[in-house]
């Protein structure tokens, strides 16, 4: 073909519905640790599609620059087809024939990609679409769906539309209700902390229990949600039901241990998070939840007496750093890892480790405004109780406090700052920009005289300090109004 075809073939390319055509960017997951997230799905998660999971496989091989192994999940993603859905081909295959058209195509085998470009064309056809290459099918959004929230967070929105357009067209879908469900939950547990509001994944859960009472995964979350909302007893109920049904699934394994860590349990936590790493040793997100119960069980220790045993706190905390480290190795942009990583060597006076560790997630780019906020906050109280730098502690706080995104993050930043202020004044210690800061704070919580007060100190120290002056007019002005 001439470069011209190849041009004119990816002008249709475009128009398909599959992976490649639905913004699924690299730079914002790690390949390897989807790679082994897709594949554990595989094995053990037999209430998903393995359709979906081949055709995403074969997208992640891509991204890899490894076409062959692109082209052998794909072939299992039609013989899933062939195997479970012979009645269905056309309405089932047209993602996975999209994906070859575009796999053939950066291979450069021209002939081929078009071959599958005709598959598509055929069954959208004989499925009476208006388009020659794309039919809206409910299906293709559950699948894009599915593809969305394996990307991360800032997919999740999108990932919740796909899954409302699929059950505007059939609502009592099991698959499409749990998608849905699962991507309410998720965007709760990123953006509103799991709050019980009118936007709650509670009823959506439910409701996908019932609808698919075989998908204990799904359940394990209904549990968590009731747990949020201190219905711990119905929780329990489910979780207990779960297990009996599917003792050795490393999915559940993983969610009754984080539901029993909450509840304090942090022994029985343990247990299930050992018994899931027998299934998956090299998955992060148990690495990460092992070395939660034993920050638990050190912070337990050392809240319990003045002088808590040496050589036990030192031992819980080399297991927090092994489990830790196990994380960032497996999942390179895992934030918090790194910080929690950080803060147990702080724990362990381990300064130059914990220092090296923050000054990482520093150097890393893309971070959500959460995770700056929640990295200021960790590294100021490093710097506060640690370092004994209430200079570089204010600092790390007000860069965390000037992120303007409401978030729990930014109100831990608000308050320590507060207080660390608070005792300088206590002290006679503050200084101008202490008191800006301070007046920032009030200002922020709609507290205006207290706010007039700390500016109008400030500025007696920093008479020409345009921000107080600034600050302080329009505080002034809006109590004239």
């Amino acid at each position: 073909m001439s470069s011209i075809s190849k041009n004119s073939l990816k002008t249709v390319l475009l128009q398909l519905e599959c992976h490649f055509t639905w913004t699924l960017l690299k730079d914002d997951v790690d390949l390897d640790d989807l790679e082994e997230t897709i594949c554990d799905q595989i094995e053990f998660l037999v209430t998903k599609s393995k359709i979906t999971n081949y055709n995403l496989l074969a997208y992640v091989k891509h991204m890899k620059g490894n076409s062959k192994e692109a082209l052998e999940n794909l072939q299992k993603a039609e013989e899933e087809v062939q195997t479970n859905h012979a009645d269905e081909v056309d309405r089932k295959s047209l993602v996975t024939w999209g994906n070859y058209s575009w796999v053939y195509y950066h291979m450069n085998k021209l002939q081929e990609a078009q071959s599958y470009i005709d598959k598509v064309e055929s069954s959208c056809k004989k499925l009476s679409s208006a388009s020659r290459y794309k039919i809206q099918l409910p299906e293709i959004y559950c699948e894009q769906g599915w593809a969305l929230l394996k990307f991360g967070m800032k997919y999740y929105e999108r990932a919740k539309r796909c899954f409302e357009k699929a059950l505007e067209e059939e609502p009592n879908n099991p698959e499409f209700n749990s998608g849905y469900a699962i991507a309410v939950y998720r965007l709760e547990d990123f953006l509103t902390k799991g709050s019980f509001g009118e936007d709650s994944s509670l009823e959506p859960l439910r409701r996908a229990v019932r609808l698919k009472p075989h998908d204990t995964f799904v359940m394990a979350l209904l549990a968590l949600k009731l747990q949020d909302i201190d219905q711990v007893e119905e929780g329990e109920k489910y979780i207990k039901e779960a297990l009996q049904k599917t003792p050795d699934l490393p999915y559940l394994l993983r969610y009754a241990a984080k539901f029993y860590r909450r509840k304090g349990l942090v022994d029985k936590s343990l247990a299930f998070l050992k018994k899931a790493l027998e299934f998956t040793p090299t998955s992060g997100f148990l690495h990460h939840q092992i070395g939660l119960c034993y920050r638990t069980q050190l912070y337990k220790i050392k809240k319990a007496t003045k002088h808590p045993p040496k050589e036990q706190t030192e031992e819980l905390i080399r297991f927090c750093i092994f489990h830790f480290k196990m994380v960032v190795e497996q999942k390179s942009k895992f934030v918090y890892a790194y910080i929690d990583l950080a803060n147990i060597y702080a724990d362990g006076n381990q300064y130059q480790e914990a220092e090296d560790t923050f000054q990482k997630v520093f150097k890393m780019e893309k971070l959500t405004c959460q995770e700056k906020q929640q990295l200021h906050y960790r590294y100021g109280r490093f710097q506060e109780f640690h370092r004994k730098s209430e200079a570089e502690a204010i600092k790390q706080y007000t860069e965390g406090l000037k992120i303007e995104t409401e978030s729990h993050e930014r109100k831990m930043c608000k308050d320590a700052l507060k207080k660390l202020i608070e005792r300088q004044i206590q002290r006679s210690s503050a200084d101008a920009k202490s008191l800006g800061i301070l007046g920032l704070i009030h200002q922020l919580n709609g507290e205006k005289p207290q706010a007039i007060e700390c500016y109008e100190k400030a500025l007696a120290l920093d008479p020409d300090n345009e921000e107080y002056l600034s600050a302080l007019c329009e505080i002034r002005l809006s109590i004239a109004i």
